[in-house]
């Protein structure tokens, strides 16, 4: 009979008080203005990081099955505006003979922004963490970069599985004389694909970002927490902006900007809500638990 840690059992036992400790930890760290600046970068190195990843896996990959692949993606991280990314990327890409030197390296720049500034957030929320013991600055500077080479690589993975899948999709099987499309086994498939890619690749961000070793247990609790509570959200904001939203009223032509900041800011939020979650599950037990580090504070004019 498998039994349950003490952290576990605690929380099992105490579940608002610990959904009660984590908002208020949230709250002492800034944790709202931390997702503003990590949402504000990657809005400046989603483009650029795309366009590197589009251009380079397109030399493997038929490009107009890539961008398929890369538009159901983005419509888990932008909901209704991935074909306004998509056909951006499409149109950058019949043109990539521009790119030269001196763009290559300020794309490759920028793409790196947001990683950099979720790191600095992450270090916040796990300030205990990060007072024992620092990152050297080259491994900083270099992580960005490897995380990209790894999200390319797992979005080249999501290309083919899930032409796999939309293949499988056209087929059909026959059971006792009558014939039974796959298009909806195909489609629940990809959601789970979908699903189980952003516990893991949320699960990795908790791995990778914050310092030290970090269990994958307890990443893999931050990851599942910010993953279901993203899907949640992001099935409201496709309902909202699809049926109650004036957004295109009041923003005109700036629509699609409007709209990607705040899921990104939406996102970063949930995504630093899963860290802060970790980071009071990891402390459970410790001495001092109960107090929580020195939060982000602004000094007064």
């Amino acid at each position: 009979m498998h039994v349950l840690s003490p952290a576990m059992a605690h929380v099992a036992s105490h579940p608002g008080a610990f959904a009660l400790r984590v908002l208020r930890g949230f709250g002492r760290n800034q944790g709202l203005l931390l997702a503003g600046a990590v949402a504000y970068y990657a809005l400046l190195s989603v483009v650029p990081m795309l366009i590197l990843t589009v251009i380079a896996l397109s030399h493997w990959v038929d490009a107009d099955e890539l961008l398929r692949a890369l538009g159901r993606s983005l419509e888990w991280l932008t909901p209704g505006q991935s074909s306004a990314i998509v056909d951006e990327l499409a149109n950058f890409l019949t043109h990539r003979d521009v790119i030269g030197w001196v763009l290559l390296g300020t794309m490759l720049f920028f793409s790196s922004l947001a990683f950099t500034v979720l790191e600095k957030a992450m270090s916040v929320i796990f300030l205990h963490r990060f007072a024992v013991k620092r990152r050297h600055f080259l491994v900083s500077a270099l992580l960005p970069y490897m995380y990209i080479l790894c999200l390319g690589f797992g979005l080249l993975v999501v290309t083919l599985v899930s032409g796999g899948l939309r293949a499988m999709g056209e087929e059909s099987i026959s059971v006792l004389g009558r014939e039974w499309s796959l298009l909806g086994v195909s489609g629940l498939l990809l959601y789970l694909l979908g699903l189980a890619g952003e516990i893991f690749l949320l699960t990795s961000v908790y791995m990778v970002m914050p310092v030290g070793i970090l269990s994958w247990r307890h990443a893999l609790i931050g990851g599942a927490t910010a993953a279901l509570l993203w899907e949640l959200t992001r099935h409201v904001l496709v309902w909202y902006f699809s049926t109650l939203s004036q957004v295109t009223v009041v923003y005109g032509s700036l629509t699609t900007a409007i709209v990607v900041l705040l899921s990104l800011e939406i996102a970063a939020t949930l995504l630093l809500l899963g860290a802060q979650v970790i980071s009071e599950y990891e402390r459970i037990g410790q001495p001092g638990a109960a107090v929580p580090p020195a939060p982000l504070a602004t000094e007064e004019a």
